[in-house]
């Protein structure tokens, strides 16, 4: 199968190691792994800002550069959740609102696509840590993604998942909200990173960077010894 990757602006940034991570699972698995280098931001900053017009300029060079692809998959619930179901009402009543639902339909978000459309969930990976997992609001709310993460997490060899009780509570980042609302942020964050501590988990894992981002901000400022990671990363250790 070809894969295209939609790596966001802050993974391509900060985090190109989930971008390889997920090149060397696909790889393994025999598939073909392709990325575009027009590809930048998917316009989801402008769009949750109430700016349409400005966010279809971005959106229409996605449009086109994913155009031919056969599958487009992203580690990103956030940036997921754009293509998949944003986009829809980005484009609705325009010329490109075909376009828009045929991209969503061949979108995937990283944990679905190996569940779902490659019917994996185990890799052979080795991770031997106590670990919890956090439920990105986009991945868990717009596109329902909760049971698949957790699939390929209980297949790594060593890894130990506690669940901590605040899994699904809102990290407190939300892009622009945590640059309009940095004390509401702030303590949003430092409810999760509580709730992560309590687990004594050595890592928090997701599926969604921006969510990593501001949690490892919080716990690094805590001075915490909790690492983040992205579930990629974790899939492509040990072999």
């Amino acid at each position: 199968m070809q894969i295209t990757l939609f790596v966001p602006c802050f993974v391509d940034a900060f985090y190109p190691q989930t971008a390889k991570a997920m090149v060397k699972i696909f790889e393994r698995l025999g598939h073909s792994v392709s990325f575009q280098q027009q590809l930048t931001c998917c316009g989801q900053p402008p769009f949750n800002a109430g700016y349409w017009p400005e966010s279809r300029k971005v959106a229409v060079k996605v449009l086109d550069a994913l155009k031919g692809s056969d599958r487009v998959v992203i580690p990103s619930g956030s940036c997921g959740a754009m293509l998949k179901v944003f986009y829809r009402e980005l484009f609705k009543d325009t010329p490109r609102e075909a376009e828009a639902y045929a991209l969503g339909e061949k979108t995937f978000e990283f944990a679905d696509f190996m569940v779902n459309e490659l019917k994996i969930t185990e890799l052979g990976a080795k991770f031997p840590h106590r670990v919890t997992w956090h439920d990105g609001c986009h991945g868990l709310r717009e596109l329902g993604i909760k049971d698949e993460p957790r699939a390929l997490l209980a297949n790594v060899q060593g890894l130990e998942l506690i669940e901590m009780g605040e899994a699904q509570t809102c990290c407190g980042f939300g892009g622009l909200f945590s640059a309009k609302f940095p004390s509401i942020s702030v303590a949003m964050g430092e409810v999760k990173t509580q709730s992560a501590v309590e687990t004594e988990a050595k890592y928090l894992i997701s599926g969604d960077g921006s969510c990593l981002m501001h949690i490892q901000g919080v716990l690094d400022r805590q001075r915490r010894k909790i690492k983040c990671l992205h579930l990629a990363e974790v899939l492509a250790t040990g072999w």
